[in-house]
C-alpha cells in the first residue's frame, strides 16, 4: 500500500485543509493517493470554520433555535391531542349506539320470556 502524497507548506498549520484523491491511482489500479490542498479562500487569523453547519450559533440564536422546537412540539402536541380526542369521541358514539341495539335486544328477549312462561306454565283459574 502506497503512503498519501502530502505536500504541506509552513503557512498552512492551522488553516483547514482537504484532501483531494491523486489521478496516479486510475492509470496505475492502486489505491488512491491523497494530496493535502490548502483551501481556495484564506481566513483572517483567528477565524474558525464550523465542521458542520449549525455547530457555533451565538446564545441568541440557540434560544430562538429551542423556542421554534418547542413551538413544533408543541404544535405537534396539540394536533396529537385533537386526534385521540377525535378518535375516543368516535369510540364513545360506537358504544352508546351498541348499547342502545343491545337494551332494544334485551326488551324482546325479556317479552319474549314472559310469553314463554306464560304459555308453559300451568294455569291456576
Amino acid at each position: 500500500m502506497q503512503k498519501p502524497n502530502m505536500a504541506v507548506t509552513g503557512d498552512e498549520t492551522d488553516e483547514e485543509t482537504d484532501l483531494a484523491p491523486s489521478h496516479m491511482a486510475a492509470t496505475t489500479g492502486d489505491m488512491p493517493t491523497y494530496q493535502i490542498r490548502a483551501p481556495t479562500t484564506a481566513l483572517p487569523q483567528g477565524v474558525v470554520m464550523a465542521a458542520s453547519p449549525g455547530s457555533l450559533h451565538s446564545p441568541q440564536q440557540l434560544a430562538e433555535e429551542a423556542t421554534r422546537k418547542r413551538e413544533l412540539r408543541l404544535m405537534k402536541n396539540r394536533e396529537a391531542a385533537k386526534e385521540c380526542r377525535r378518535r375516543k369521541k368516535e369510540y364513545v358514539k360506537c358504544l352508546e349506539s351498541r348499547v342502545a341495539v343491545l337494551e332494544v335486544q334485551n326488551k324482546k328477549l325479556i317479552e319474549e320470556l314472559e310469553t314463554l312462561k306464560d304459555i308453559c306454565s300451568p294455569k291456576t283459574d
